[in-house]
């Protein structure tokens, strides 16, 4: 079994709700849950979500850097 195998088994954390999630996309190198993507489509944008969303989304933009 590989290391993607696993992963899916196990869950990955979502960038957005920071939670160990089984289902949701990739985006670029990060991980978004079922539950966040939704959360975010039916965001309005004068909503005051919709500024946090962008914040959390702009760590995809920048991955982290690894030593």
């Amino acid at each position: 079994m590989n290391s993607n195998s696993l992963q899916k088994l196990n869950g990955e954390i979502c960038i957005i709700c920071d939670l160990k999630k089984s289902t949701g996309i990739h985006l670029y190198t990060s991980f978004i849950c079922v539950d966040c993507e939704k959360e975010m489509t039916n965001t309005q944008t004068s909503d005051p979500k919709y500024q946090y969303y962008l914040e959390k989304l702009r760590r995809v933009k920048n991955p982290p850097l690894y030593s």
